[in-house]
């Protein structure tokens, strides 16, 4: 396009202008060849005329456009030039407070001299893994960008930071490695990346320094290299540094410091530590109060010091070695304050010996005192024949002592640095590194020396190489692209460079002049004058002969060569460091140490870094090779090591811009700014990219952005490649305006402008059109609302008057309504009181009548009663008469029969017959009982003679112990010195064992503490909880008093508040289960290396400390419990101490086993038994026949009998009871054996009265049996006798028949005498069985008494052999061990009992069944009810083996359960069982485990369970269906242990067959909150996979995703679209993405069987990182920031919340994540110019801080220029209203913030008896129970 196109009316253009730099004006008149000038008008509407020059034709730089103002990249500028870079960054830094903007691969970083909340941890984390353009320019997006391609591409990186003094450059830089600390931080615990960031404060102590730019300016440059690993974890580090500004020790110009480590120093000398080193105030130092003021604004140096000390001690530099530091720097200090007295005339001086200053010198530093006074005025000549020794004058020795001091403190600087390096140093190989260059920018200043020369030189070679990197980098683009490269010039100051350092250059001149003995800087200066007077570089000034200037690539700088030559030579005298070297502090001495061939500035630098580096150019060697190397040569040669570094990595740039000479915050000075633009290379990399095609679009943003200018028809075409290139064929006719790439479309500058303008055309047509079109519906519907308002008034006129009408006809109605109704009121009056006077006269006329009639009735009524009652009277009388009558007949007649009766009864009673038939059966029962009184009698004697034999064997035994023990003592004493050795070596075992013991304790102390540590702190926060609610209630009570209003905001206010502390308390709480966790592992290692030194030889352990409960894991052992005794036995276990307990336990345990083998004989003869009495009844059957029952006296009596057993049953329980007490109470005394004797009589005696007592039972038990079978036997004896009695009145014939013996008296007889032969039969057998039992059960005890004497005496033997207290502890130990056998035999007693108990009352109901069936059916033949039975006793014995809900196994398979339940279980192998199925499993083990009362097992199992559990999660730490899979299983188990637990607050949903599944024994409450602590460890492992999973996806899905297709505009883009900045392959996500992972969560987690609650709790944590991540993304991007994403992400968010619906999560809270995100979509959506929407947005803004608020209001951006910017007034005015507000100051959110989980309690509905184990899960080793 030709000039007079874009020259215009109304374009803006920029003119140069002496204060701004460049003023904006507007064009008023269009622009014609040939004008000599251009009419304008400026901003503040003065006219001007731009004179125009018509030879070169320059025309004023145009504007861009409005809305790329204030990009972030100014090469997206569509005009790129000076004064567009500069206004871009005036507008970012000024009106958005933005001080980072890209430029190309550059970041420019503007000083805002005030610290912005953009650097903390979570700015750190929003960057990570971004894409160097997609977020908002900032120095954690450039290093994100060299980690990320270090990563990547495989090589080196380097950020070179650079800029002018007080820039910013050191923060910079501190703030990159703190990047790469935090995101690259090392794989071990050796903190290397704190060890990093913590020598910045050393650095900073002892090289940086207070200038008149600068507080804190670095003084010299450095070169930080971080060594990264394969899996880019640092590894290490290693600094190089560049020339120390050495005369800043000796010489400070005014308001200016010296090192900061000086005053520090001073201002910590009234510590005692620093005492000796003699230091007061910086004021009384010349070294350090020459600049005046000796303190900084804002600055304590005493706590900087703090810090410094701090940083030495991470480093690992030994406290002496920091006292011998700080004593240099004192000494330093004191020889700048010697006085130097001159003598003769100034020729010769001298330091007298009594100076303070000297003797503090020489104290310090330890050297010879008077050597040291003489050689500081003294210097030696050596010549070839003879050494003379030759005064110095004043002036020389302070020269030399300034010298001496420069010399001092830079072999310090440098011996830091090296021990700094040694810190940083790691033996691990590095694989890559990451370069940061800290160095000084270009200076110029009114006096320019020896440092600005050489600073000056290395940003020579600096630009050179950023020069030719820029342009490197430009050509790889086009060639990628497929863009035809033609050469661009670009500036190459090489012969600059040339000038420096080639052969015969000015250093090169400069080391020569150095070795002329009487060389001087003026004849330095003439040679160069002579040399290179031709160079067009250099310059001779015209009004002086001692000053140079070059022609650098930014400016030319004047150096005086005053000093030149003293620099560059860094002359000290070698007797004064002869005596340095001498000192007595080693330390002192190391420093002045010679070193060979290396520059004390690199030498640092050598076997961290193993990359081989190579020039593009050889190195150019020094002209003639020098003994000592100068300072400029060594400066060289450290340049070009650096050089070779930076060619061999891949560079990024970051150049720092001081923004005013003030260091005012957020204030721009143009002039300084435009000066370091130039100077820093930004402007050249603007030229060359001007140069060529700077502005860039990929083919889809440009479609996007131009389809306005599109035709119809072009866009139905599906290419849009080639719909963009025939657009552009039509609008720019230059084709060389434009290039088509493979991917992106290439412009030349002013190209995007011009088509933005056309653009903008486009809209303001279609603009117009909208508008007329509006205007005209709005006259329309303005003539239609007048229309209908005319219609509207006549309707309600005509209302009106029709409504008064009708009000007159309403009230004449209602006149003659009311004469109608006071008429008829009058008459009906008078009608009522002459028919109430009517009525009154009837009523007492008709009640007169009805009197009358009343007592005429009543009297006839009286006559019939008296009537009725006379009659009566009179028929009772003659009744009585008849019945007396014939009573006496009746009396008459019986009387006379009764004495017949008693004639015949007399007659009878005279017969003997009778009589021998009534005493028969008293016969009978007198010899009975005559018999049993006899064998009792006999038994008694025989159990007394046993007795008495068994005592007096008893006391035979213990007179032969006693005689034998006193045997055994007479030869003890004999013995006494073997004794006394055996107690000696028992001292030293005893010895050893205790020092065992307390290594033991150390590690349990350690232990104990950190865990008492731990509920110290859980208490406190449960106090605080506590003094919280009590708060809570007093400010309830307070706001009582206040009104309803108040009371009610103040409450919501109060609840809030105390919700977010409860939050808070339980997230703290989860964080202690964390660090609890940790400190479970660190106590395993200590753990670990106890066994290891316990395992060591020549250790012994004490049985007393072998206990099975010390497991592996330090879970809490198990709580055991028998019944009914959990809360005596308990206590007193704790009591007696840890060690007893343990030793009970182990006893306890090897019992069980024992009774475990007498259970299994005791059912083999419990079988043997029931065998024996299936015989026996089958033979009773054989001989009775028939069973008939007992009547029901008999079974009353059984029903007594059987409430006694269990009366007795209780007693023995109790007994029971309290000999467990017993051992318990015996367990904590620590008595004589006279004590151990009568506790172990007493237990004999309750034994035996036990034994006796249970005999007695057994007795009645069988008395029972007995009476039950006579009843029956009876019953079938009546049957039979009837059929004998008529047998025998047939068939029988009696000898003596003829006798005075009637046949049926002899029939009975016979009868009789069978019955009694019978009983006594039975009878002596019983007692006869008896008997037998009896005595071998005496045999048995006798066999038991021998065996207990016979292990007394043993134990006797075996406690004789011990010390007195191993005696006390064996015979307790012994004691125990029998007490414990006794009492599980008791137990095993009380067992049996309880099962012959169950029998008897199982027998009695079977009998009551078979009288109920005998009494109602009794022609039932006997077999069938056998029959009947049977089948009843088989169908109790099937419901005895039902399933308990309980799973066996042995010990030796629990390694193969928890293989195959935990640890190689895949979630779809049981996807079609029972949800939780594992957890149902375990608890079912557990549950047998407790019911058989094994400890050991319930212990072993759940530890294994939680370390499988453990692992699994270890294993697959990043499978969410696995971690999902095991949180439900392990929630599910605890839910299992707390509903079965017992305890009544979890039992309340049970139902009863559930609350027979519970836990008996045990008390796993400890264990539970061990499944707590493992839940929130899996719940938060779920969170962490779930947000790995969603964060890529967030961002693309949530903010750059389009839903509404072309609702979005896209913005011109620069660096952001580089190829070299981007991933490789389409990372980009839809919503659709998101809402499919959610689904995949839910339906895994439901499908799993997750506790709803739990599932809400997940999805609430994900929607808040979702909010926290994609509001952070937008706070942090400009290009988001626009209404048309508002919009995108109103309708993202709401289909989100449509989702959450969908799924029933409305009460999740994850709906209330998103406000804040859906604020911030309304904020970019609301208008944004008056007050009204100030209030508007504060009020609808609550989720949002101010600081988040003004971000995005400062971020807006236009995509259309019909859209207006955010005003700075605007954002002015909320931030007043937004005062009154307490935000956080922090700008992001927390996305890593988890919110505490809750586990509530959830029973389930299954039966344990109803699971059932599927095949595929192969564990056929459970047996069912």
């Amino acid at each position: 396009m030709s000039a007079a196109q874009l020259y215009t009316k109304y374009t803006r253009v920029w003119i140069p202008d002496p204060d701004e730099v460049w003023r904006s004006a507007e064009i008023i008149e269009d622009y014609k060849e040939g004008d000599k000038s251009l009419h304008l008008k400026l901003e503040d509407e003065t006219l001007y005329e731009y004179p125009i020059d018509l030879q070169g034709n320059e025309l004023p730089f145009l504007r861009n456009p409005d809305i790329l103002v204030g990009e972030n990249d100014l090469t997206a500028l569509s005009y790129l030039h000076e004064p567009a870079v500069l206004h871009n960054l005036k507008v970012r830094f000024l009106e958005s407070n933005h001080i980072y903007t890209y430029c190309g691969i550059v970041l420019v970083a503007i000083n805002p001299y005030e610290q912005l909340p953009i650097y903390e941890q979570d700015v750190i984390y929003a960057y990570s893994g971004q894409n160097m353009g997609d977020m908002d320019p900032h120095i954690f997006a450039v290093a994100e960008e060299a980690y990320k391609q270090m990563a990547r591409d495989e090589k080196n990186q380097s950020i070179i930071v650079s800029g002018e003094s007080g820039a910013g450059k050191t923060v910079s830089a501190k703030y990159a490695m703190r990047f790469f600390a935090t995101v690259g931080g090392s794989a071990s615990e050796t903190n290397i990346e704190a060890k990093v960031l913590a020598s910045s404060p050393i650095m900073e102590a002892i090289g940086n320094a207070k200038t008149t730019r600068n507080d804190n300016s670095s003084r010299f440059g450095k070169y930080i290299q971080i060594g990264f690993d394969k899996r880019y974890h640092i590894i290490g580090a290693n600094m190089r540094t560049y020339l120390l500004e050495k005369s800043r020790v000796v010489f400070q110009a005014e308001d200016e410091r010296n090192y900061h480590i000086f005053y520090q120093l001073c201002a910590s000398a009234s510590l005692p530590e620093f005492k000796e080193l003699g230091l007061t105030c910086a004021e009384d130092f010349f070294y350090t109060s020459q600049g005046g003021d000796t303190s900084i604004e804002g600055v304590d140096d005493a706590d900087d010091f703090e810090k410094t000390r701090h940083a030495f001690t991470l480093l690992g530099v030994k406290e002496s070695h920091q006292t011998t530091i700080f004593r240099i720097i004192a000494a330093i200090l004191h020889l700048g304050n010697l006085e130097i007295q001159g003598e003769r005339d100034g020729d010769a001086c001298s330091v007298s010996s009594e100076d303070e200053h000297l003797n503090n010198f020489c104290g310090l530093l330890g050297v010879e005192h008077s050597q040291m006074q003489h050689w500081l005025c003294h210097r030696k000549l050596i010549t070839t024949a003879e050494t003379y020794v030759k005064n110095m004058s004043v002036q020389q020795v302070v020269n030399a002592r300034n010298a001496l001091a420069k010399h001092i403190y830079a072999q310090l600087f440098n011996w830091i640095v090296q021990h700094i390096n040694k810190a940083l140093h790691t033996t691990v190989k590095q694989h890559s590194f990451i370069g940061v260059l800290d160095i000084y920018g270009f200076e110029t200043f009114e006096v320019n020396s020896f440092e600005q020369f050489c600073i000056n030189y290395a940003n020579e070679k600096l630009q050179q190489q950023f020069n030719s990197h820029v342009f490197k980098l430009e050509q790889e683009e086009y060639m990628k692209e497929g863009i035809p490269w033609t050469l661009i010039d670009f500036y190459d100051n090489q012969p600059c460079i040339d000038l420096i350092e080639a052969k015969l250059g000015i250093l090169d001149l400069l080391d020569e002049e150095c070795k002329v003995p009487k060389g001087t800087d003026q004849n330095w200066a003439q040679k160069l004058y002579d040399r290179h007077a031709s160079s067009q570089h250099f310059q001779k000034p015209r009004m002086s002969n001692t000053s140079f200037i070059v022609l650098h690539f930014a400016d030319k700088v004047e150096y005086q060569s005053e000093g030149f030559l003293e620099k560059n030579r860094d002359t000290v005298y070698e007797e004064q460091i002869n005596i340095l070297k001498a000192s007595k502090y080693q330390m002192v001495a190391d420093l002045f140490q010679d070193e060979k061939d290396a520059a004390p500035t690199t030498s640092v630098g050598k076997g961290t870094s193993k990359i081989s580096v190579r020039s593009a150019r050889p190195v150019i060697k020094a002209a003639n090779k020098e003994h000592k190397k100068t300072v400029g040569h060594q400066f060289r040669n450290s340049l070009h090591l650096l050089m070779e570094t930076l060619n061999a990595t891949t560079p990024h740039y970051v150049r720092c811009i001081k923004p005013n000479d003030e260091k005012l915050p957020f204030k721009f000075d143009p002039k300084r700014a435009v000066q370091q633009l130039r100077a820093c290379g930004v402007l050249e990399t603007i030229r060359i990219s001007a140069a060529g095609f700077p502005s860039r679009w990929s083919y889809h943003d440009f479609f996007n952005r131009y389809r306005v200018l599109m035709k119809k028809r072009d866009l139905s075409k599906n290419d849009k490649k080639q719909i963009c290139q025939t657009l552009l064929e039509d609008l720019i006719k230059d084709p060389d305006k434009f290039q088509f790439g493979r991917t992106k479309i290439f412009f030349r500058a002013g190209q995007v402008a011009y088509l933005e303008k056309l653009r903008a055309d486009k809209f303001r047509a279609a603009t117009i059109m909208i508008q007329k079109t509006v205007r005209g519906w709005l006259q329309r519907v303005k003539y239609k609302r007048l229309r209908q308002a005319a219609i509207v008034v006549q309707r309600y006129t005509r209302g009106h008057l029709a409504r008064r009408l009708a009000e007159h006809l309403r009230r004449t109605r209602a006149a003659i309504v009311f004469q109608k109704q006071y008429r008829m009121l009058r008459i009906l009056r008078a009608f009522q009181r002459v028919r109430n006077a009517t009525v009154t006269i009837q009523a007492f006329a008709r009640g007169m009548f009805v009197r009358r009639i009343y007592h005429k009735i009543l009297a006839e009524h009286k006559a019939i009663i008296l009537q009725k009652y006379a009659r009566g009277w009179l028929a009772r009388t003659r009744f009585r008469r008849v019945r007396g009558a014939a009573i006496v007949l009746q009396c008459y007649y019986r009387r006379m029969k009764a004495r017949q009766e008693l004639k015949a009864l007399k007659i009878e009673a005279r017969s003997a017959q009778h009589l021998k038939k009534l005493n028969i059966g008293m016969e009978n029962k007198v010899v009975q009982l005559q018999r049993k009184i006899d064998e009792q009698n006999k038994e008694y004697k025989l159990l007394n003679e046993q007795l008495s034999t068994l005592a007096s064997a008893h006391s035979s035994e213990v007179e032969k112990l006693k005689k034998e023990l006193v045997q055994y003592q007479q030869s003890h004493r004999g013995d006494g010195n073997q004794l006394v050795s055996l107690q000696e070596e028992m001292e030293h075992l005893r010895l050893e064992l205790e020092k065992a013991h307390g290594e033991r304790k150390v590690v349990e102390d350690s232990y104990v503490k950190e865990k008492d540590l731990l509920r110290k702190r859980i208490s406190d926060l449960e106090e605080e909880n506590a003094l919280l609610k009590q708060e809570k209630e007093e400010l309830n009570s307070r706001i009582l008093c206040q009104s309803e209003d108040e009371f009610a905001r103040n409450t919501v206010e109060e609840n809030i508040q105390m919700k977010k502390e409860l939050e808070e308390e339980r997230s703290r709480y989860q964080n202690l289960v964390k660090e609890y966790s940790r400190l479970e592992q660190r106590y395993d290692n200590l753990r670990d290396e106890m066994t290891v030194i316990k395992q060591a030889p020549g250790h012994r352990r004490n049985p007393s400390n072998q206990s099975s409960l010390e497991s592996d894991s330090n879970y809490p052992s198990i709580s055991t419990s028998e019944i009914g005794d959990t809360e005596d036995v308990i206590p007193q276990v704790e009591e007696v101490g840890m060690e007893k307990a343990a030793m009970d336990m182990t006893l306890f345990l090897k019992l069980q086993k024992r009774v475990r083998e007498l259970e299994q004989e005791r059912k083999k003869l419990q079988t043997h038994l029931e065998k024996k009495e299936q015989e026996s009844k089958k033979s009773q059957v054989i001989e009775t026949k028939t069973e008939v029952t007992s009547d029901h006296e008999d079974f009353a009596y059984n029903s007594l009998k059987r409430q006694e057993l269990e009366s007795e049953n209780k007693k023995l329980k109790n007994e029971l009871n309290e000999l467990r007490k017993a051992i318990a109470d015996r367990a904590t005394q620590n008595n004589s054996s006279n004590d151990i004797q009568d506790g172990y009589n007493l237990l004999l005696n309750q034994l035996k009265s036990a034994n006796e007592e249970l005999e007695v039972r057994k007795e009645e038990v069988l008395i029972l049996r007995t009476q039950i079978m006579k009843a029956a036997q009876q019953k079938e004896t009546g049957k039979n006798m009837v059929i004998e009695r008529e047998n025998i009145t047939t068939n029988a014939s009696w000898p003596n028949s003829d006798k005075h013996i009637d046949q049926e008296d002899a029939i009975e007889a016979y009868q009789g005498m069978c019955e009694t032969n019978r009983l006594l039969e039975a009878q002596l057998q019983d007692q006869r069985r008896e008997h037998e039992e009896e005595v071998e059960a005496l045999k048995n005890e006798v066999d038991a008494m021998k065996e207990e004497l016979e292990k007394q005496q043993q134990a006797f033997l075996q406690t004789l052999q011990l010390s007195p207290e191993a005696q006390v502890e064996f015979g307790l130990q012994q004691e125990i061990t029998r007490l414990t056998n006794e009492n599980l035999d008791l137990k095993e007693l009380l067992e049996k009992l309880e099962k012959n108990e169950k029998k008897l009352k199982k027998q009695l109901k079977i009998y009551m069944k078979k009288v109920q069936d005998f009494e109602a059916s009794q022609a039932t033949v006997p077999a069938e009810r056998r029959q009947h039975e049977r089948n009843i006793q088989v169908a109790v014995q099937r419901k005895e083996k039902d399933f308990q809900g309980m799973l066996e196994y042995y010990k030796e398979d629990e390694p193969l359960l928890i293989r195959n339940l935990i640890t190689d279980l895949k979630p779809q192998t049981v996807s079609a069982t029972v949800p939780c199925l594992p957890a149902y499993i375990l608890y079912m083990c557990i549950r047998h485990a407790d019911y058989i009362n094994d400890d050991q097992k319930v212990h072993s199992l759940l530890t294994s369970t939680i370390n499988g559990i453990k692992k699994v999660l270890k294993k697959h730490n990043d499978d969410f269906q696995m971690t999902s899979f095991w949180l439900a299983n392990t929630c599910r188990l605890l839910h299992c242990l707390k509903q079965y637990s017992g305890d009544a607050g979890f039992m309340t949903q049970n139902t009863p067959k559930q609350n027979e599944h519970c836990l008996k024994n045990f008390d796993l409450t400890e264990y539970r909150q061990v499944l707590s602590h493992l839940s929130i460890q899996i719940y938060q492992q779920l969170i962490k996979i779930a947000e790995g999973i969603l964060q890529p996806m967030i961002v693309s899905a949530v903010l750059e995703n389009e839903s509404i297709q072309g609702l979005s505009g896209v913005k011109p883009m620069g660096y952001r679209n580089r190829s070299s900045s981007m991933a490789d392959g389409d990372s980009s996500y839809s919503l659709d993405a998101i809402i499919r992972q959610l689904n995949t969560f839910h339906s895994i987690m439901c499908d799993q069987g997750l506790d709803p609650e739990i599932v809400q709790q997940v999805f609430k944590q994900l929607f808040y990182m979702i909010n926290a991540v994609a509001l952070n993304n937008l706070l942090l991007r400009k290009d988001v920031c626009s209404w048309s994403t508002g919009m995108q992400l109103r309708f993202n968010i709401s289909q989100l919340e449509e989702w959450l619906r969908g799924k029933n999560l409305q009460q999740s809270g994850a709906a209330q994540m998103l406000e804040p995100l859906i604020q911030a979509a309304q904020l970019l959506q609301l208008k944004k110019k008056t007050s009204e929407d100030a209030e508007a947005i504060c009020s609808l803004c609550t989720s949002l801080t101010t600081q988040q608020i003004v971000k995005i209001l400062n971020l807006y951006t236009p995509v259309n220029e019909f859209e207006e910017r955010v005003t700075v007034a605007f954002i002015r005015d909320i931030q007043t209203h937004l005062q009154e507000r307490n935000d956080p100051p922090q700008l992001l959110l927390d996305f890593k913030h988890m919110f505490p989980v809750l586990f509530p309690f959830n029973p389930s509905s299954i039966t344990m008896d109803s699971i059932h184990l599927p095949a595929s899960l192969h564990l056929e080793f459970l047996n069912k129970v």
